[in-house]
């Protein structure tokens, strides 16, 4: 009787250990995916940036 106690007490914890990785697993994916848009977003602000910084000394230059 103890054997089958304990081999459904590990069963039963291998199950939640196995669940939780799985949850930790998925949050740290979003989590990369929130970071890497932020990234993208950042990057293409500054790329615009530099855009814009560049046509306003090609028109100063200009004037």
């Amino acid at each position: 009787m103890v054997r089958v106690a304990t081999f459904f007490a590990m069963s039963l914890g291998a199950f939640a250990f196995w669940q939780s990785m799985e949850k930790v697993h998925v949050w740290l994916a979003l989590r990369q995916d929130e970071k890497q848009e932020r990234l993208d977003k950042e990057m293409e602000i500054k790329r615009l940036r530099e855009e814009f910084l560049a046509q306003v000394k090609e028109r100063n230059s200009h004037a």
